[in-house]
């Protein structure tokens, strides 16, 4: 079974929302740190957001802060990431990422995605002007 699942990827117009969600299954519940990566094509994959497993530690690249909120469910193992405002160079495939090491999340670690052991396999997210 695949540890991580990704959802909530579409088409959008420029300005408008989307949320992603990332279920997480069996040994990767409750992971330490869970993190959104993206990439396109051709291009070095981006970290975008983190998020601790007590949601008291967050980080966000520069280029989305104040337009994603990145939030989890302990509960259900599910994080999620609300994209507001969105912009063509949003375009991109969306993963999420998660390691139980509890020395991930933290600011300058928390982007290396090599550091993560488990993955999903992405949703795309396109946005058109």
């Amino acid at each position: 079974q695949v540890p991580l699942v990704e959802s909530g990827g579409g088409s959008v117009q420029s300005g408008e929302s989307l949320t992603l969600s990332c279920e997480s299954y069996a040994y990767v519940a409750r992971s330490n740190c869970m993190s959104w990566f993206r990439q396109v094509p051709g291009k070095e994959r981006e970290a975008v957001a983190a998020i601790g497993l007590g949601a008291e530690t967050i980080f966000y690249d520069a280029s989305v802060r104040g337009r994603f909120t990145v939030s989890r469910d302990n509960g259900q193992s599910t994080m999620y990431l609300q994209m507001n405002n969105l912009k063509p160079e949003d375009t991109a495939r969306y993963f999420c990422a998660a390691d139980k090491s509890s020395f991930l999340c933290t600011v300058d670690r928390w982007y290396r995605g090599s550091r993560y052991t488990y993955w999903g396999q992405g949703t795309q997210v396109t946005v058109s002007s």
